[in-house]
């Protein structure tokens, strides 16, 4: 099942979780949690979501590298200018999922178009 999804306007947090929800099978009847739905979602638009506040400058993205002093920091708007909003929404929806075997084959049927 395809879900096709415009982000024109919409607040990146409430388009996550609303992506979320699909990828993950919870809007149907037939739901159960260690099953994946296989869904696809189409999101279009990627550019012209919004991002509230001064979350641009403030909201910070870590990951560790695994080496001492192996944090790695990045700013909001650092990832837009690499990699564009699509990444933007595809973190969200990362962090939105289960931390289990099926996040990464919900993740794949992520589509993002900027």
């Amino acid at each position: 099942m395809t879900h096709n999804i415009d982000a024109t306007g919409k607040v990146l947090g409430r388009l996550a979780s609303e992506i979320a929800v699909l990828l993950r099978g919870k809007d149907k009847p037939s739901f159960v949690k260690h099953i994946d739905p296989k869904v696809t979602v189409n999101v279009a638009n990627a550019s012209s979501i919004k991002i509230s506040g001064n979350k641009l400058n403030d909201k910070i993205y870590r990951h560790y590298t695994g080496h001492p002093g192996g944090l790695r920091e990045k700013p909001a708007k650092e990832v837009i200018a690499k990699k564009g909003h699509g990444e933007l929404i595809r973190k969200a929806v990362k962090g939105m999922l289960p931390n289990n075997k099926l996040r990464d084959l919900m993740l794949k049927r992520l589509i993002i178009t900027e």
